[in-house]
């Protein structure tokens, strides 16, 4: 990296370069100046709890409740949760203390936190920004089908218990008899979806009320920055846990509570070989604490100077990992008592056929040693333990009844929310207040991760920009306006194709990059000990050094390692999306088509070429001396020296370069904040007044 010419004190005495070099921490406490020396005007927490409660609300969102489940149970159950577990202390958390750090000790959202560290490292942070956007657009549209599959649940019974009538033939609609109601209801009714991403299709009217909603929620909750978000964030972020602890209470009373949980955590080390299983892990990992979108940096921008973020990094992180074994817990004693339902309604059909086979004197060998007068009472493993000796010979017409196989059904994403649990919850008593309390959690956990998806676009912009900052409200408003008028592509017939598509390409790789580049900027161009020298004069106790390995040999490695492996997945294995039949009343994978493959490339080089593009303009801008671009707050480069701890004579409060030189490493780390005083910089060729701090 380039550095500025090494300034001189008052008598002339050139500094050495290590003098020189920027510091990440002001010299003062919690009421000294920012980075961009407005911290007077700058808001703040009113409480601790206000800001952990933001954290881990952006932190635990709906990647928890179904993506977690799913991965953990296709994946090796309880071994790929010891993996999980490891990747988290090894990768995650580091990662997340860096965040931490860098937002709390530079108190700028993620644009002037990696400007701070050097001009040329900004677009980090506008690749954040862009990423941000994108996830905002498509995860709004998620808490639009919760809104709507929440006013549905207000009436008895479920719309979705049972298949409609045709009015017409007077008899069952052939799509949802071809599937199931919940299949239907959510495909036909909600989505109304097309067979393909190639049929657009018109707008649906209802699903865009509700994206209108939506997006008036999150306008009204942030239209007054963290101060009115916060607020929202005492329910959002608690209430979901409420729900949670209610649904396992009941859902541990139901027949097949048990067989789920087992299911789920049952250990296969085995998968520990395979690429692919630490590749989904990572990943898990990368997103479930929320790296690289820049909504961790600017929530810790607001804390006081002194806050213990360290702490904070393992209590937010050890309560997303506990989250999600909540969440697992709960989403597979509802499967598992969902499972054992649809096994023994296979049992009871396959029993009643046979009843009628051996009224009409076919073979007796393979009579069962079960009652089959009373289909009902037959246990499933009696009747699989029969199956496996005598289902042969009995042809197509007797089914094995796999609990196992009917786990594995729809458990990922959307079909595990609008699918799976609305069935199960179908099969409850009083199944309206059940269905409602559910979406009415999922509602309130995609609003926490949205305000902060949103925190991390508005408070790198605001504090970026003069103008912006100026005009926070009309910023908010603006923002609002914009993502809904784009979000109207998922609200076409074949919308839930391109949120497929953006959730699974417009954030990850660009992402993994982000935050690439964010390790090298802190662990190699910053550099790591110095980085922990700002933490320490910030906390008053200096990090485990551990860290200093993590953030520039693991970490780096590891991230570098997830990016390779999605790129070689994404060229040696086309990208699909899941179709829906309405003939067949089935999915099925496609392959996009080229136009939907240019689409998706866009994606993730629009959010990844800030990064290159900001390199190129600041170092074009300092060779030809260019000005800054009106408006645009340039953070103060602050170059602060540690003086002897003796009290200094009159006229003589400097340090000399010897004195800098001589002084052992240690004694650096253990002086207070009040020993460091702000040297004179540079300009032009000019010498600039010297003010001390």
């Amino acid at each position: 990296m380039e550095k500025p010419p090494l300034p001189s004190d008052e008598n002339g005495s050139v500094l050495t370069e290590s003098q020189s070099d920027m510091a990440l921490v002001s010299a003062d406490d919690e009421g000294s100046a920012g980075a961009d020396g407005q911290e007077d005007d700058r808001p703040a927490w009113d409480s601790k709890l206000q800001y952990v409660l933001a954290q881990v609300g952006f932190s635990v969102g709906l990647g928890n409740v179904w993506r977690f489940p799913y991965l953990c149970h296709q994946n090796g159950g309880g071994a790929f949760m010891l993996l999980y577990v490891m990747l988290l202390l090894i990768i995650g958390v580091p990662l997340f203390f860096m965040e931490l750090a860098a937002g709390q000790s530079i108190r700028q959202g993620s644009i002037g936190v990696w400007k701070h560290i050097s001009p040329r490292l900004a677009g980090i942070g506008y690749s954040s920004c862009m990423v941000c956007f994108f996830v905002a657009l498509y995860y709004n549209v998620i808490i639009a089908w919760s809104l709507f599959y929440m006013g549905n649940s207000f009436q008895y019974p479920l719309p979705w218990e049972q298949c409609p009538v045709d009015m017409i033939s007077n008899q069952t609609v052939k799509e949802c008899a071809a599937s199931s109601p919940t299949s239907y209801f959510w495909f036909r009714k909600a989505l109304d979806i097309s067979d393909s991403i190639d049929q657009s299709g018109e707008f649906n009217p209802i699903m865009t009320g509700c994206l209108l909603a939506a997006w008036a929620i999150v306008c009204l909750a942030m239209i007054k920055g963290i101060k009115s978000s916060a607020k929202v964030m005492y329910f959002s972020s608690v209430f979901p846990y409420a729900v949670l602890i209610c649904f396992l209470i009941r859902g541990l009373m139901l027949d097949g509570a048990i067989d789920g949980i087992k299911y789920m955590f049952y250990p296969k080390v085995e998968i520990w070989g395979e690429v692919q299983v630490w590749r989904q892990a990572a990943t898990q990992v990368f997103f479930a604490l929320g790296l690289g979108y820049g909504s961790v940096i600017a929530y810790s921008s607001y804390n006081p100077i002194h806050n213990n973020c360290h702490r904070d990094a393992i209590m937010v992180s050890g309560i997303n990992f506990m989250t999600s074994v909540l969440a697992s817990l709960v989403v597979f004693v509802v499967l598992g008592f969902r499972a054992k339902n649809i096994a023994l309604d296979c049992v009871a059909t396959n029993v009643a056929r046979m009843a009628e086979m051996a009224q009409t004197g076919s073979s007796q060998h393979w009579r069962p040693l079960f009652n089959m007068s009373d289909p009902k009472s037959v246990v499933l493993q009696d009747y699989r333990q029969w199956y496996s000796s005598y289902g042969s010979l009995l042809g197509s017409n007797i089914t094995d009844c796999d609990l196992e196989r009917e786990m594995s059904k729809g458990v990922e994403g959307t079909g595990l929310a609008f699918i799976a649990f609305t069935e199960a919850m179908a099969l409850f008593p009083a199944s309206p207040f059940w269905s409602t309390l559910f979406f009415l959690m999922l509602l309130n956990l995609g609003l926490s991760t949205m305000f902060g998806t949103m925190q991390g676009i508005l408070t790198p912009l605001m504090d970026n920009f003069r103008v912006l900052g100026r005009h926070k409200t009309m910023l908010t408003v603006c923002s609002c306006i914009l993502g809904f008028f784009i979000g109207l592509l998922f609200t076409q017939r074949s919308g839930n194709y391109f949120v497929t598509m953006f959730d699974d390409y417009s954030a990850t790789l660009p992402l993994i990059i982000v935050v690439i580049f964010e390790t090298v900027s802190v662990a190699w161009i910053y550099g790591a000990d110095r980085f922990l020298d700002d933490v320490e004069v910030m906390l008053h106790w200096r990090p485990p050094v551990v860290y200093r390995y993590l953030w520039k040999y693991v970490c780096l490695l590891g991230m570098v390692g997830l990016l390779a492996a999605s790129l070689l997945r994404m060229v040696f294995k086309r990208p699909t999306y899941t179709a829906w039949n309405h003939t067949t009343g089935s999915e099925a994978s496609l392959e996009y088509p080229g136009w939907a493959l240019v689409v998706l490339s866009m994606l993730i080089i629009v959010a990844s070429l800030p990064v290159p593009i900001g390199y190129l303009l600041s170092f074009l801008r300092g060779g030809l001396n260019l000005p800054v671009e009106e408006g645009e707050i340039q953070p103060p480069r602050e170059l602060y020296s540690k003086c002897s701890s003796a009290e200094p004579e009159p006229n003589h409060h400097h340090c000399t370069m010897d004195q800098e030189r001589n002084r052992p490493h240690s004694a650096f780390l253990t002086l207070a904040p009040e020993h460091y005083r702000l040297l004179s910089q540079q300009e032009d060729g000019e010498e600039e007044e010297d003010t001390g701090v």
